[in-house]
């Protein structure tokens, strides 16, 4: 079958159609089976939208993976987030309709004989998971929800034993603001969880169950120590909580709160403060603790035997990738990761802490291929990390996918496309991103430069907050002298530039493209990204309004200062040249569709040539697989085409 494939001219020419790098199934997340942990259960997009499926934790006698058995079978909601009951095989998850966000809760009884029960139903309201769903004893869960005023967010507690069969719920944080809830004590009577007062400043309430009281513990009512709080596990004696924070540090680190002592003390981890710690867990038996750190974008996996205190590195997966999910198993001794590479989507990993019967050590299994294309790896690109000045001085790291003819010294020139990451407080990073575009565009003799600018995370809260009430300000040079960087290189050809961007990639899409109208942009792809800030503040979901005046601006106060940032205001700026396609989901509670049609309608008002797709079954973002290929296929070949010699 392959060998009649490589006969088609394409092939022939060694480019391959975008299809054959978005084969890929995505994974969002996966655990143990708290009552048998030789089962995991995971989301995946096998079946075209995510669903909930299990799996042995382990390759057959043959060395490969077990057969997967699907749980959910949903068309237009998307799971995307499930928890494992500690005390059964049933399971708690959150799904939404078509991209609306508005999570709805559901149970399954028994993931070897049930089938999904809903429990929450009510379309209009928003419920969100926490770090931890149920007790330990498996009678509540938690959650945040936004039922009682659209402006809040609530943690709120569920009795899943219910002698009425009705699973009573009440709020337990009854006051404004947004929470989210964290982890069960041991005893089950207290659960911790974090509460964002600003964008950078958060604080950490203990909920106390029986008696339906909350306390404030960090920080202090007459400290002045601020700083991000993310809560973590409780340790087997009650006495405390891990947590993640970046209280008086640039980077985020480890720490333990001791309730009784209430003191935050920091955990010694790698030796190195100068990385954010992302993700963390602890094994329930409290032997093992298991972090991630961010290190240039790549994910560092540490392990730290809590009886000892030694701290290991599983050096085989460090720094190959970025891990998105991490989970151990109870007794400490295995660890599940969820890991993406540049040449590799997310799969799904088990690792056998310590050494095995045969002196192995930390022996790893991939118990997934998520990569279907039949892909040669060494036509697949890693990319280069380099790092330039901005007009400023500051330094602005980015990652630089070269196609092969310049790794082999060959004269050709090569168009480039520049990738906006999405966030802005996010981060680029070393991944398999956008169904393979990356490597598509790879193939098709195109450069892609993604930088970091400024207000990404990972480089510590200084470089993050510099986005802050600053859209389209210092991060748009950023990005100009990330082109200029490209057009530096005699293997640029200066003529053949596009950009290509998500969500806030998409508004900075368009500000290039209307504000850096001399770099005579040939292609650029817009997908659901604002196009004027005044309509986009006041129209984000009413729980996020709290934070737009610090993040973006006040569109009450500011209209003229977002208007002076908006890209619409520039629409006659744009080249003649310039070739866009936008696309946008229906049903975006982030950034509306308005957002889109108000660009679109600038351009075609002008009979200016856009390509506008709108897909009618999704939000921020795309949830269904055909979707997301026709999506951005269109936009692989879109950019491919126009920025062909």
């Amino acid at each position: 079958m392959d060998k009649v494939v490589d006969k088609q001219p394409q092939q022939q020419q060694g480019r391959y159609p975008f299809e054959r790098f978005a084969s890929v199934r995505s994974y969002t997340g996966f655990d143990f089976l708290k009552k048998d942990p030789s089962w995991i259960i995971y989301i995946a997009d096998t079946s075209g939208q995510f669903n909930i499926w299990r799996q042995r934790s382990n390759l057959s006698s043959d060395g490969e993976p077990c057969a997967s058995y699907q749980l959910t079978n949903f068309i237009d909601d998307a799971v995307r987030h499930v928890f494992p009951s500690p005390v059964d095989n049933s399971v708690i998850f959150f799904a939404d309709h078509q991209g609306a966000e508005n999570f709805q809760i559901y149970k399954i009884d028994d993931v070897f004989h049930s089938w999904p029960e809903l429990i929450t139903q009510n379309s209009t309201v928003r419920h969100e998971w926490g770090a931890e769903c149920f007790s330990h004893d498996g009678k509540y869960i938690a959650y945040g929800s936004n039922e009682d005023n659209p402006s809040n967010m609530l943690v709120h507690i569920r009795n899943m034993n219910s002698a009425s069969g009705s699973n009573e719920a009440f709020c337990i944080t009854n006051r404004e603001g947004w929470y989210i809830p964290g982890y069960w004590s041991p005893d089950n009577r207290k659960l911790n969880c974090s509460q964002l007062v600003t964008l950078t400043d958060y604080a950490i309430w203990l909920l106390d169950i029986k008696n339906k009281e909350m306390l404030k513990v960090v920080p202090s009512d007459d400290s002045d120590k601020k700083g991000r709080f993310i809560v973590g596990p409780w340790s087997p004696d009650g006495k405390g909580f891990y947590l993640i924070t970046d209280m008086e540090r640039e980077y985020a680190n480890l720490a333990f709160y001791d309730t009784d002592k209430s003191k935050l003390e920091w955990v010694s981890t790698s030796g190195s403060t100068q990385h954010d710690v992302e993700l963390m867990d602890l094994s329930s038996d409290g032997t093992t603790l298991a972090w991630t750190e961010n290190v240039d974008g790549y994910s560092r996996i540490f392990t730290k035997n809590l009886g000892n205190g030694q701290v290991e590195e599983i050096t085989n997966l460090s720094s190959n990738g970025v891990v998105e999910d991490l989970k151990l198993s109870a007794d400490g001794k295995r660890m599940g990761i969820m890991m993406t590479t540049p040449t590799s989507p997310s799969d799904k990993y088990l690792v056998n802490i310590g050494k095995d019967n045969n002196n192995n050590k930390n022996n790893i299994q991939k118990i997934s291929h998520s990569l279907l294309g039949n892909l040669s790896e060494n036509l697949l690109i890693k990319p280069d990390l380099i790092k330039y000045k901005s007009f400023d001085g500051l330094g602005v790291s980015a990652f630089l996918y070269k196609p092969k003819d310049t790794i082999d010294n060959k004269p050709t020139k090569f168009g480039a496309v520049l990738s906006i990451h999405g966030g802005p407080t996010a981060q680029e990073r070393p991944l398999y991103d956008y169904s393979g575009l990356y490597q598509f565009l790879a193939n098709n003799g195109l450069v892609v430069i993604a930088p970091n600018f400024r207000g990404s995370t990972g480089y510590g809260k200084s470089f993050e907050k510099k986005i802050y009430h600053d859209w389209g300000g210092g991060e748009l040079k950023d990005l100009e002298y990330a082109v200029k960087w490209l057009i530096s290189q005699e293997w640029i050809d200066a003529n053949r530039i596009g950009v290509f961007g998500a969500s806030f990639g998409g508004f900075a899409t368009l500000g290039c493209i209307t504000r850096l109208p001399q770099y005579n942009w040939r292609a650029a792809v817009d997908i659901v990204g604002p196009s004027n800030l005044v309509t986009f503040a006041k129209a984000v979901p009413d729980h996020w309004k709290r934070f737009m005046g610090e993040l973006v601006g006040d569109p009450e106060k500011e209209e003229d200062f977002l208007k002076k940032r908006s890209p619409v205001t520039y629409v006659d700026n744009i080249s003649t040249r310039t070739n866009l396609l936008v696309i946008q989901g229906s049903n975006d509670p982030r950034v509306v569709k308005n957002e889109s049609d108000q660009i679109v309608e600038r351009l075609r008002s002008k009979n200016s040539d856009v390509e506008y797709m709108i897909f009618e079954d999704e939000g921020h973002g795309f949830t269904k697989y055909n979707n997301l290929v026709k999506a951005l296929k269109r936009s692989a070949e879109f950019l491919a085409g126009k920025l062909s010699s």
